[in-house]
């Protein structure tokens, strides 16, 4: 035998020796590989061979492979082994414990680490019930030195995550493992206390050995850290939280502070009843919160790894100490403000200026939570801080940091933060915007404080001179030379103009609303509006910043009514900005967007102040019609913004007539182009209309027929663009008596709602716009003009732009990337206008003869024809997107009389169409084997995944369901609306819904199939489950739920919802469907007694039935043989463990009680017989 034993060790040495070797050839290398695994799988000499092989005395690599087979016997074989094998295979291990590895300081973590887990495998097969001494056995361990301790260690921690955190094993010995823990924690936890103590007093006193006994103390403190997250606040609390003094002292050790920074974290972040909890504000005492703050004003410094992660905890510490703090005070445990708060303060407050970003943006919750919290936000110390916060953001507000560069300190701490700039650009502006939140909380405690701090920085950058900085400097993308002296995004003075504009956005708006009218600042509002209508600057990127402060300062201005044209003439300059060059060069990207932002700004103005812009409107209406007769260059998106503006302004004339004769004056033009003979011509002839486009030309840059083209593109664009804009924004005033006497009223609904009619109406003559387009008619030049645009490719992979564009450069598209942009905006202005005409023109919309069909015969006529990233219902995030602005609106805002003469001829061909032809694309998408293009095939994926949810986005949303208050929170209802109910009339159209519902469910979309099943698929079955459905239909439903299950049931939350589905259908449906029994013996190694006991209780009304728990667990060991496996777990060998005695068993109830009827109060809180 030892002989044997001898030799096949050698083997073994050889083969992991050919395994690790670097040189070894892949053939050699997977020989030896398998030999080493059918040893573990068949030899009958492992532990013999595998106790010799982790013998100290072997190499590293041998002794972990020793240790490896050890531990496969006991996960695989233990089952199998003697009584007699076992004990000797723990007695070996325990010697291996004892008397196995090196010293503590030269031992391999990897082999202490795999030593662990084999002890660990053993406990959790026999403890306590065949192991009864292990706790004590382990504790002797400990007095032979630091290494064993460190090893008993590493053992409890790993148990504790195995039974609590992993929860790998089976129920019921988990049960009696953890039970167990828990009955003997206030000596483990006394045991893991005294054990630190001892080892941090030694190192401490830098005896001999201090570097053995600071690991033993790192040990304990992971060790700690497994167990404070689950165990009784009790134990962390004890002895007045001496544990956690402990953990605060040890936050000075520079060895041991990341430890115990990971302990305290994990405490203070434990949730339970605050009574429990009231003890954690010992933590504001003076030596603990010293400690803290301490560290935490030491904070700045070198970048060294190890002190930046303890940075991080500490500063997580604080903040979940914060988070104690908001729920303690003012709640019914009565805890009050602690004495040493302004010393908690001062430490998140050095977080909050560190030179580090990230630490910056973890504080910004805590600082939001205090500022909102109704007792402390009125403290004295929160109060002063909320003046330091804001003097902070002064700072924290710029953006500066960048890895690529080394301008500020920030940058060597982003270097260790982010891979890229375009990931600390990502970081930061999700970080500005948490600021901006925690800004206004700030303004709204000290609003007067913030306005002086803000008023102070806006008038020293007005003073300051412009810094472009160096703009020779090394990014991700390389940046053109800046022209002319003008800023780059990252020049000095727009990074500071950039944050001070945030500052005065949030600032602004927040004293409004807390300042009483009389005592706002408004004299000083005037002074800075004043020099910011005055500053005069060429810089598109400081001008733009400049606009904004305009638009902040506005909801001050209207106290002032003599500022209002001034704020005019300001951004009817920006409007016709340029800078000066040559008069045919293109626009740079800065200055199309200072246009931009003009025109936003002024239609903001005129949406939210209209009143007060009343009395400019002449002063506006003759600008614009100067603009536009002159000869300044104004895009057609900027005219209709400024046409938009006059419309809104002009609603409030209440005057129908009067209303009417400006927007019969405003759309003159445009409707004598959208009506004249070659226009009509044009749109109803598909071939004309790509000639008319020039889209069926071969052209190149410099030929004519492309500037013909363009012009002619230019005027069907501007005359969509107008009749939107009209169609949006014209209106009848909301109080319904100034309607009346403006004569917007034409008459009553039956249900006695009043029927407005609408100025734009006369001018909105319904047009089919949308044809089928020839695509063969498509000139080479533009073959590709339908398809994705590079940007909209981004959005829907969900890329990156880059960090900068060019904004020096000029924007210089090409032929096809104009044409692109044309039929973007042509099908979404065509999709808006007809879903705004709903809202805006009501009756007189709806009343369009043969309305429904001329819409089939437009909007969805040949949807083949259309990429699918065109199609009326893929939200693509790209502009405004077409499903929310034509179907919602459309669906919404229908009277409900109009259901069955629109809605349902629309609604029915086109659900029936999107099931077809979702159901082909997700054919191909799980066809494909293997990726070639892959970028492409990627895009198309996405784009049918964000089509689909979409579709039954609609469907749920804003047509078929409304949620309603069930019983249970956890399980909420959803009821049909009217709609749906209109359309549960049509049973065809109605099976296109379930179809298309219950189809999705095995869609490779894990998002779509458990939204759909947890929301969609029972609401719309449910309704027809009392009628006569077709044997097949029922079966099919069935099948597509466990084919779901198939597919997605590797994810649990999908696995949940749909194996409810299963059940509600089965219990649902089983009595009438005989049918559905035999679905359910197709299942893979489904136990059938067990069904027929399921179909017993369900089908025998005498049969006792069982809770909707014990229910769901049955039905879903029924099912199980249907749950896909991830691909990882679907070769994976199964780990048993058996069972033991249980413990802990629970007293069963005499036989008369169970079989009783539920009386009195157990009645009250259940149904079911098994309630007691």
């Amino acid at each position: 035998m030892a002989d044997q034993v001898a030799a096949m060790c050698d083997q073994l040495v050889k083969a992991v020796n050919v395994i690790m070797d670097a040189e070894t050839s892949q053939i050699y290398r997977l020989e030896a590989l398998k030999f080493c695994e059918e040893f573990k799988e068949t030899s009958s000499l492992c532990v013999p061979c595998g106790l010799q092989l982790a013998d100290k005395a072997q190499p590293a690599v041998v002794r972990h492979f020793g240790l490896q087979i050890l531990e496969h016997i006991i996960k695989f074989r233990w089952n199998d082994m003697q009584q007699q094998e076992k004990v000797h295979l723990k007695e070996s291990a325990m010697q291996l414990l004892s008397n196995g590895t090196h010293s503590i300081l030269d031992e391999e973590s990897h082999i202490k680490d795999a030593l662990s887990r084999i002890v660990v495998e053993m406990i959790k097969r026999e403890w306590p019930q065949h192991w009864p001494d292990m706790l004590k056995e382990m504790e002797t361990l400990t007095s032979q030195g630091e290494a064993q301790t460190e090893l008993v260690m590493l053992i409890l921690l790993r148990l504790a995550e195995d039974v609590i955190t992993f929860q790998t094993l089976p129920t019921q010995r988990r049960r009696d493992i953890q039970q167990t823990l828990t009955q003997n924690m206030e000596s483990i936890f006394t045991f893991m206390m005294g054990i630190l103590q001892i080892n941090v007093e030694d190192y401490c006193k830098l005896v001999s050995g201090m570097r053995a006994h600071c690991r033993v103390a790192v040990a304990t403190l992971n060790t700690l850290a497994g167990y404070i997250d689950w165990v009784s606040l009790v134990y962390i609390t004890s002895r007045n939280c001496h544990l956690l003094e402990i953990l605060c002292l040890l936050l000075s050790e520079p060895e041991l502070q990341l430890e115990a920074a990971e302990c305290l974290l994990i405490a203070m972040s434990r949730k339970g009843k605050l009574e429990e909890r009231k003890p954690f504000m010992l933590l504001f005492d003076d030596v603990a919160i010293q400690y803290i703050l301490s560290a935490a004003q030491s904070a700045d410094g070198l970048v060294v790894e190890r002190r930046y992660i303890f940075l991080k905890r500490l500063c997580q510490v604080l903040c979940a100490l914060g988070g104690q703090l908001c729920s303690l005070v003012g709640s019914d445990v009565e805890a009050e403000v602690p004495a040493n708060l302004s010393k908690y303060m001062e430490a998140l407050l050095a977080f909050t200026t560190h030179s580090s970003q990230f630490l910056k943006s973890s504080t910004m919750a805590t600082w939001g939570a205090l500022f909102r919290h109704e007792a402390l936000s009125k403290d004295a110390v929160v109060v002063e801080m909320a003046v330091k916060f804001l003097r902070a953001s002064m700072t924290n507000l710029v953006k500066a940091g960048f890895p690529s560069r080394d301008n500020n300190p920030s940058c060597k701490y982003s270097r260790v933060d982010f891979d890229s700039d375009e990931d600390f650009n990502s970081f930061f502006n999700s970080f500005r915007a948490q600021q901006g939140e925690v800004l206004r909380s700030a303004c709204r405690i000290v609003p007067l404080e913030a306005f002086r701090i803000g008023a102070e920085w806006l008038q020293y950058q007005i003073t300051s001179p412009i810094d472009t900085g160096d703009t020779h400097f090394s990014l991700c993308i390389s940046l053109a030379k800046t022209a002319e002296g003008l800023c780059s995004l990252l020049s000095p003075s727009v990074v500071q103009w950039d944050a001070m504009t945030v500052f005065m956005e949030c600032m602004v708006s927040q004293i409004i609303k807390s300042v009483d009218e009389e005592k706002l600042p408004i004299d000083q509002s005037m002074e800075l509006l004043q020099g910011v209508l005055n500053y005069d600057t060429k810089d598109p990127l400081i001008l733009s910043c400049v606009l904004t402060n305009v638009s902040a300062l506005f909801p001050l201005a209207i106290h002032r009514p003599r500022f209002l044209p001034q704020v005019l003439i300001k951004l009817f300059k920006a409007v016709t900005f340029e800078i000066d060059h040559e008069p045919k060069a293109p626009w740079t990207r800065a200055v199309k967007n200072v246009r931009r932002h003009a025109c936003s700004s002024i239609i903001k103005i005129c949406r939210d102040y209209p009143q007060y812009m009343l009395p400019c409107f002449e002063m506006f209406y003759n600008h614009v019609k100067e603009l536009f007769s002159s000869g300044v260059t104004l895009t057609h998106m900027e005219k209709c913004a400024l046409m938009e503006a006059l419309v809104l302004i002009s609603n409030q004339f209440k005057d129908y007539e009067k209303q009417k004769a400006f927007v019969d004056e405003l759309m003159a033009s445009v409707v004598a182009e959208w009506t004249s003979n070659e226009i009509r011509h044009v749109l109803w002839n598909p071939d004309t209309f790509l000639s008319f486009i020039g889209a069926d030309k071969v052209v190149t840059e410099q030929s004519e027929d492309a500037d013909a083209a363009a012009i002619n593109r230019g005027r069907l664009s501007f005359c969509l663009y107008a009749i939107l804009a009209v169609v949006k924004r014209a209106h009848w005033p909301a109080d319904l008596e100034e309607a009346k006497a403006g004569g917007f009223v034409v008459g009553y609904t039956p249900a006695g709602a009043p029927m407005y009619r609408n100025p734009c109406t006369p001018q909105c003559a319904y047009n089919m716009m949308l044809q089928k387009f020839n695509m063969a008619r498509l000139s080479e030049t533009f073959s590709r003009a339908h398809e994705i645009m590079d940007s909209e490719k981004k959005v829907v992979l969900g890329l990156s732009h880059h960090l900068l564009d060019i904004y020096d450069s000029p924007v210089c598209k090409t032929m096809i990337e104009r044409m692109q942009g044309f039929f973007c905006t042509l099908y979404d202005n065509c999709y808006q206008i007809l879903g705004s005409a709903g809202v805006s023109m009501q009756q007189d919309f709806y009343n369009i003869d043969k309305l429904a069909e001329g819409i089939a015969g437009s909007a969805f006529v040949s949807l083949d024809h259309v990429p699918d990233h065109r199609l009326p219902l893929c939200k693509l995030y790209i502009s405004l997107t077409s499903v929310r602005l034509f179907l919602r609106q459309l669906v919404l805002s229908c009277p409900q009389e109009y259901y069955e003469s629109l809605l349902c001829p629309l609604l029915g061909p086109l659900f029936g169409y999107m099931l077809q032809r979702l159901n082909m694309r997700w054919q191909v998408i799980n066809q494909r084997t293997s990726i070639n293009q892959v970028t492409q095939e990627m895009l198309e994926e996405q784009v049918v995944r964000l089509l689909t949810r979409e579709v039954l986005e609609l469907l749920k949303e804003d047509m078929m369901m409304d949620s309603v208050q069930s019983a249970s929170p956890a399980q909420p209802t959803e009821e049909l609306t009217e709609l749906g109910k209109c359309l549960l009339k049509h049973e065809n159209l109605y099976m296109s819904l379930l179809t298309l519902s219950f189809t999705s469910l095995s869609w490779k979309d894990a998002t779509n199939c458990h939204r759909t099943a947890s929301l969609v698929c029972w609401t719309l079955l449910r309704q027809v489950v009392g009628g006569n459905l077709l044997t097949e239909a029922v079966t099919w439903f069935f099948t597509s739920v466990l084919r779901g299950l198939q597919v997605h049931g590797q994810h649990e939350v999908c696995s949940s919802t749909l194996s409810q589905l299963a059940m509600l259908i089965y219990e649902n449906l089983r009595p009438r469907y005989m049918e559905l029994r035999g679905v359910m013996t197709q299942i893979p190694n489904i136990n059938l007694e067990a069904l027929d006991q399921y179909d017993h209780r369900l089908m025998d009304p005498s049969a006792q039935k069982f809770g909707e728990k014990k229910r769901k667990d049955q039905f879903r060991k029924l099912i199980a043989g249907t749950v896909g496996k991830a691909l990882c777990q679907q070769f994976r060998k199964e780990v048993h463990i058996r069972n033991l005695p249980s413990l802990f068993k629970k007293p069963k109830p005499d036989k008369d009680i169970v079989n009783s009827e539920p009386l009195g109060l157990a009645a009250l809180f259940s149904p079911e017989n098994d309630a007691l």
